[in-house]
């Protein structure tokens, strides 16, 4: 099991297995720091694999350097369904996908840009009467359009009979 964790940076396991998991493997974690030939031959008399104690000693150990203890983290993931035991995610804390993935973002502030050009100018305002007699004449004018394409239409089915 301790094998399998190494390799793959997480299992699904009972809570009761990780916890003793825990005890068996953060020592030979923390013997692992040291890359020695009698610190590889203790750590293998544990493991009896090769490729777990490569991955321990190449990989895991460098990103471990600096942490004083505490290398894996158990989270609760409920119970199993046949015998109701309880269930955990126990994974390396250093190769946590869950927690690096999510993107934080960051509070943006806005602030208000110099005045431009058109700022600077003053501004003429259009009186509200010019702004109805535009706006009624624009309507107006839409009107006769529609009106004019109906005519069209009916022409041309006449035409057609």
């Amino acid at each position: 099991m301790a094998c399998s964790l190494i390799e793959h940076k997480r299992i699904n396991t009972t809570v009761a297995k990780a916890r003793e998991l825990r005890k068996y493997l953060e020592p030979l974690m923390t013997k692992s720091k040291n890359d020695t030939t009698n610190s590889r031959r203790v750590v293998f008399s544990y493991l009896k694999s090769k490729e777990a104690i490569n991955e321990l000693f190449r990989n895991i150990s460098v990103k471990i350097a600096s942490r004083p203890g505490g290398y894996t983290r158990i989270i609760k993931t409920g119970t199993r369904l046949g015998d109701n035991a309880q269930m955990c995610m126990m994974e390396l804390v250093d190769y946590n996908d869950i927690y690096t993935a999510k993107d934080v973002k960051t509070k943006t502030t806005r602030r208000s840009r110099g005045k431009s050009k058109s700022d600077k100018e003053p501004k003429q305002e259009a009186n509200k009467k010019d702004v109805d007699i535009v706006n009624t004449m624009e309507v107006e004018a839409s009107d006769k359009s529609v009106v004019d394409d109906k005519n069209n239409i009916e022409n041309n089915k006449e035409d057609d009979k």
